[in-house]
C-alpha cells in the first residue's frame, strides 16, 4: 500500500509553487526571458507583460507595447520578477529502486564504471532491486525526485524505462511513469530503453534479447500506448549499432522517434546512426569525434549534454564544443537522474555544473533546459519557449537576470510555477 500521507505532506510541500491560468490573465511588471529561437541575450524584455488564455499564450512583449483589447483583462503583478519558460529535463531515469551509494565508494577508491558493471554491479544491481520492488513502491520512490525536479521549475520531465530488462517488467516502469503524470502538474514523456543493458539470463546472447524482449516489448508498450519515444545504450558494454538500427528499425514501423545513449565512453559512431534515422536527441557525447559534427548536424539532431554524469564518473574527455557550435547543432542539458552514474534530482545544478565543466554560457545552458530540451522531446512550439501559442508554462524567478539561474550553486531561486493544469 502507498503511504497517502507522503503523498499529501509532499504535494503540500510543492504545490504551492503553483498557479492554474484563468481562463484570460494578463502577467506585468516583470522580465520575461522569451528564450524565443533566433533572439539573442535570451530573448530578454525588461519591462514585460504576458497575456495567457485558455493555457496558451496569446500576447508577449513590451508592457509599452500591449494591444488595446487587453485593458479590461484581469492582471497580476510580478513585483519586477524574472520570467522564463518552465524547464524541461529532457534525459532522466528517474523510475528505480534502491540505490548505489556502494559503488560510489567503489569507484571513488579506484574501480572504473565499466569494471564495476562487468563485475555485476551497476545496472543490474539496480536491475535487481526494481524487480523486486512493486509497483506501489516504485511510485513512492520515484516520487521525491520528481518533486525535486519540480521545485527547480521543471514542468516536463522525460523519464525511460531500463531497470526491467524483461518485457512486464519495462512494461511497469512505463506504467508508473505515465502514473507520475496524474499525480503531479507536470508534463512526463515515456522512453522505451530496454537496450539499456544485458541481463544475466542473456549472457552472449545480445541479439537474443534483442530479438525476444526489446523488439516484442516495443510493440507491446505501442499497443498499450506507453512509450513516447524509443532509446538504446551504443557502447561495448551495451549494445552494438546493428544490434541498435535493428531496435530503429523497429521504431520505425511504429511511428516513433529514436534517440541514443552516444558516444559516451568510446566512439563506437552511434551519433551518426542516429543522425541516419533523424533522432530526436544523441545523448552523452563525449567521444563524438569531431570530424563527424558536420553530419551529425545535417540531420537536425540535438546535442544532449549530461554533467552529472560526466562529474560522478571523473570524465576529462570533452565533447567537440567549438564544432557543435561552429555546426549550429542544438544544445540541451539534462540531470540523467539515475542511481549509477548521475544520482542528480536538480535541472538548475545541471546548467552550473555545464558551465564550468563544457564551458557553455548562462543563455546557452538555460536554451538548453528551454527550447533546446523541448526539441529533444519532440515538443518545439509547445513548451521551451515564450511566444504566441505555446502552452502557457511558466516560471517566476526571484532573481534579477537569468545568468544567475546557472550562477548559484544550491537554493531554490523559483517564487511560482505558472501552470496551464488543463492542457496537460
Amino acid at each position: 500500500m502507498l503511504h497517502t500521507s507522503y503523498y499529501v505532506r509532499t504535494y503540500k510541500n510543492v504545490v504551492g509553487i503553483y498557479t492554474s491560468f484563468m481562463t484570460q490573465t494578463i502577467y506585468t511588471n516583470c522580465a520575461v526571458a522569451t528564450m524565443q529561437h533566433g533572439e539573442a541575450n535570451y530573448g530578454l524584455i525588461p519591462d514585460a507583460t504576458i497575456v495567457a488564455k485558455d493555457g496558451r499564450i496569446d500576447w508577449v512583449g513590451a508592457s509599452a507595447d500591449r494591444p488595446p483589447e487587453y485593458k479590461d483583462w484581469p492582471e497580476e503583478r510580478l513585483d519586477g520578477r524574472l520570467v522564463t519558460p518552465a524547464l524541461i529535463d529532457c534525459h532522466t531515469h528517474l523510475v528505480f529502486s534502491g540505490n548505489r551509494a556502494r559503488e560510489f565508494e567503489q569507484r571513488l577508491k579506484g574501480a572504473s564504471y565499466e569494471e564495476i558493471a562487468r563485475s555485476g554491479g551497476g545496472i543490474s544491481s539496480t536491475v535487481t532491486a526494481t524487480r523486486s520492488a512493486s509497483f506501489e513502491q516504485l511510485v513512492e520512490e520515484s516520487l521525491p525526485r520528481l518533486d525535486a525536479l519540480i521545485r527547480d521549475g521543471v514542468a516536463v520531465v522525460e523519464i525511460k524505462s531500463g531497470y526491467g530488462l524483461t518485457i512486464e517488467d519495462e512494461l511497469r516502469m512505463l506504467r508508473v511513469a505515465r502514473h507520475l503524470d496524474t499525480l503531479r502538474p507536470v508534463k512526463v514523456v515515456t522512453t522505451w530503453l530496454a537496450a539499456h543493458s544485458l541481463p544475466p539470463d542473456f549472457a552472449d546472447r545480445a541479439d537474443a534479447y534483442i530479438d525476444e524482449i526489446v523488439i516484442p516489448g516495443l510493440s507491446r508498450a505501442a499497443e498499450e500506448g506507453l512509450v513516447d519515444a524509443v532509446d538504446g545504450f551504443c557502447e561495448s558494454i551495451g549494445f552494438s549499432p546493428a544490434q541498435i538500427e535493428r531496435v530503429f528499425k523497429a521504431a520505425q514501423s511504429l511511428s516513433l522517434p529514436v534517440k541514443l545513449h552516444a558516444e559516451q565512453l568510446s566512439d563506437l559512431k552511434g551519433s551518426l546512426l542516429a543522425a541516419r534515422y533523424s533522432a530526436l536527441s544523441a545523448d552523452h557525447l563525449e567521444f563524438l569525434a569531431e570530424e563527424d559534427v558536420p553530419e551529425f548536424a545535417a540531420a537536425g539532431t540535438v546535442a544532449v549534454l549530461l554533467p552529472g554524469a560526466f562529474y560522478m564518473l571523473k570524465e576529462t574527455k570533452l565533447p567537440p564544443m567549438e564544432a557543435l557550435r561552429q555546426h549550429g547543432v542544438d544544445i540541451a542539458i539534462a540531470t540523467d537522474c539515475n542511481p549509477g552514474s548521475s544520482p542528480l534530482s536538480s535541472i538548475l545544478t545541471a546548467m552550473t555544473m555545464s558551465c564550468i565543466e563544457f564551458g557553455l554560457t548562462p543563455e546557452e545552458a538555460l536554451s538548453g533546459t528551454t527550447r533546446c530540451a523541448a526539441k529533444a522531446l519532440g515538443l518545439s512550439g509547445q513548451y521551451g519557449e515564450i511566444v504566441a501559442g505555446a502552452r502557457a508554462e511558466l516560471a517566476v524567478w526571484d532573481v534579477g537576470h537569468p545568468a544567475e539561474l546557472s550562477y548559484w550553486m544550491g537554493g531554490t531561486p523559483l517564487y511560482q510555477r505558472l501552470a496551464t493544469g488543463a492542457l496537460k
